[in-house]
C-alpha cells in the first residue's frame, strides 16, 4: 500500500502582535509658573523627609531625635509626644484627613496631589534634573539613546546612574532613619554592623527609589497606580482640570507670526508638538482629558511661552472646567462653581476633624493604662478573713520625665488595694504592676462585680480610670 507524501508548506507569519513595545518617554524641560510651583514643593517635600530625621529634642535623659518610630520598644516620639501604639486612633484620624483633603483636592482640581506633589512626581522630576544636566535636553537624550555605544554615551550613562544610585541609597538612608535614631544608623551604616533589617529596608527602599524614578517613571501613574483609574468618580463638570481649547485652538497649523489667522482660517494651535515633548506620561492634551493626565501643567507653560513669541493671548490650554468651556464661562463664574455646595461641605468636615484631631492631641492624657485580670489566682481568701482579686496593670508614663502614680479601687463596701500603691515609672517607660485588691468576706454576694482603678499622677493634675471586675466565689 503506497502511501502519499504531502508537502509542509510554510505559511507567511502574518500576524501582528496585540501590545507595543513601550516607547521611553523623553520630556523637555519646561519653565513658567506652574514648573515653579512644583519645583516648590519638591523643595519643601525633600526637606521634611530628608531633615526632619536630624532635628533634636531635648529631654529629661538627655537629647533625642525629634520624629523617631521606635518599633523595637514601641514608643512614637513626634517632637514633645510620646505615642503608645495605643494611640492608634491618631494614625487613624490622619489617614480619614489625608483621605478626605484628596477627595477635596481632586473635586476642586483634578490630580493636584499627582502632578505636584506625589512621592513618584517628585522623585521623578529629580531624577530627570540629574538625567538633563548630565546627558543635556531632550534632543541630546534622544539622540544619545539612538546612538551606538561610544565612550561619551558610557561615560555619561555610567555617571548618571552613580549619581541615581547615590540619592537612592541616600533616600532609603533617611528612610530606616525614621524608625532607628540617624545619627546610630550613620555610625553602624559606616563601621557595617548594622542589623540585617535594617540593611534590607535601606538596599529596599533604594532600590524602589531608583527603579520607580529612574525606569518605570509614567508606567507608575498609568499602570500601577489605582488613584488614577477611579478619579473620574470624583470629577464633575464643574472640577478645574488642564484642558485644551478646542473652540479657539482649531483647526490647527504652521504659520508666520503675523500671518492673519482669519484670512488662513486657522485656530491659535500651531501644532508644534511641544506640549507632547513637556508631558511627562507622553499624551497629547489637545485630544481631550485622558486618565493618564496627572495634573502637572507642563503643557500649560510651555503653551503659554508659545502663545507669547506667536504674540497670541495665553490660555490656549489652561486649568478650566468643562462647563466653562462649553458655556463660555468668565473666571469669577468658574470660581462661583467652583464653590459649590459638595465642596464646601468637604471643606467643613476637612476642617472639623482636623481641629478636632489637632485638640484631641494637644489635650491627650500623657498616661495610658491597662488592666488584665491574674488568670492563675481569679479569686481567694487571705489571711483576716478577706477576699482578695489579683490584677496587672499596665501603667505607660506618656511623658519624659519621672513619674509617681498612686493606685486606687472603688466600686465595692470595704473595698481596698492590698499591695503597694504607688509605684515609679521612668520617662517614657512602660512597666507591669501587680494589685491585690480586697474586701470583707461576705461584704459582697457571689458573683462578678464591676469596679474602678484610678491611676493619678503625684503632684500633676492627670488621672486615669479603667473598668474591671470583681469576682466573689459562691
Amino acid at each position: 500500500m503506497s502511501h502519499k507524501v504531502i508537502p509542509i508548506v510554510p505559511v507567511p507569519d502574518d500576524t501582528q502582535s496585540l501590545y507595543e513595545a513601550q516607547k521611553k518617554i523623553h520630556p523637555r524641560a519646561v519653565t513658567g509658573r506652574f514648573a515653579n510651583w512644583r519645583w516648590l514643593f519638591v523643595w519643601a517635600t525633600q526637606l521634611v523627609f530628608y531633615g526632619l530625621p536630624w532635628i533634636p529634642w531635648a529631654t529629661e535623659q538627655g537629647t533625642r531625635q525629634a520624629v523617631l518610630f521606635d518599633l523595637a520598644s514601641r514608643r512614637f516620639y513626634l517632637f514633645g509626644y510620646v505615642l503608645y501604639p495605643q494611640d492608634f486612633i491618631y494614625l487613624t484620624g490622619l489617614l480619614v484627613i489625608s483621605a478626605l483633603s484628596l477627595f477635596l483636592f481632586t473635586a476642586v482640581a483634578g490630580r493636584l496631589w499627582c502632578g505636584f506633589a506625589c512621592p513618584q512626581t517628585v522623585y521623578t522630576e529629580i531624577f530627570l534634573w540629574i538625567e538633563r544636566k548630565v546627558e543635556g535636553d531632550r534632543p541630546h537624550r534622544i539622540k544619545l539613546d539612538a546612538g551606538s555605544l561610544t565612550t561619551e554615551k558610557l561615560v555619561k550613562k555610567t555617571f548618571k546612574h552613580v549619581l541615581w544610585g547615590g540619592f537612592a541609597m541616600w533616600t532609603g538612608f533617611t528612610f530606616v532613619g525614621y524608625f532607628t535614631p540617624i545619627t546610630e544608623l550613620g555610625l553602624a551604616f559606616l563601621q557595617t554592623r548594622m542589623g540585617s533589617w535594617e540593611v534590607f529596608w535601606v538596599f529596599f527602599y533604594a532600590l524602589a527609589t531608583y527603579g520607580n524614578a529612574g525606569f518605570l517613571r509614567e508606567q507608575v501613574c498609568k499602570y500601577m497606580c489605582p488613584y488614577a483609574r477611579f478619579q473620574s468618580a470624583m470629577f464633575d463638570a464643574d472640577t478645574l482640570i488642564v484642558s485644551y481649547d478646542t473652540v479657539r485652538g482649531e483647526p490647527r497649523g504652521t504659520r508666520g507670526r503675523k500671518d492673519d489667522l482669519v484670512a488662513k482660517g486657522l485656530g491659535s494651535c500651531i501644532d508644534c508638538g511641544l506640549c507632547v515633548q513637556v508631558c511627562p506620561t507622553g499624551i497629547d492634551i489637545r485630544q481631550g482629558l485622558q486618565y493618564e493626565c496627572i495634573g502637572c501643567a507642563a503643557c500649560v507653560d510651555v503653551c503659554d511661552s508659545v502663545m507669547d513669541k506667536m504674540e497670541y493671548p495665553r490660555g490656549l490650554i489652561r486649568f478650566t472646567t468643562q462647563n466653562a468651556l462649553e458655556k463660555g464661562w468668565t473666571e469669577h463664574r468658574i470660581v462661583q462653581q467652583v464653590l459649590r455646595p459638595r465642596i464646601l461641605v468637604y471643606a467643613a468636615v476637612l476642617a472639623a476633624l482636623t481641629i478636632g484631631l489637632a485638640t484631641s492631641l494637644m489635650l491627650r492624657t500623657p498616661l495610658k493604662v491597662d488592666v488584665v485580670r491574674d488568670r492563675a489566682a481569679l479569686s481567694r481568701i487571705v489571711a483576716g478573713g478577706r477576699l482578695e482579686n489579683v490584677y496587672r496593670l499596665q501603667v505607660m508614663n506618656a511623658t519624659e520625665e519621672s513619674q509617681r502614680y498612686r493606685i486606687t479601687a472603688e466600686g465595692l463596701p470595704g473595698l481596698e488595694v492590698a499591695s503597694e500603691p504607688l509605684v515609679a515609672i521612668g520617662p517614657a517607660e512602660s512597666r507591669w504592676v501587680p494589685v491585690r485588691v480586697q474586701i470583707p468576706y461576705g461584704a459582697a454576694t457571689p458573683g462578678s462585680h464591676p469596679i474602678h482603678f484610678r491611676i493619678e499622677a503625684m503632684g500633676a493634675d492627670v488621672h486615669v480610670n479603667e473598668k474591671s471586675v470583681f469576682l466573689v466565689p459562691r
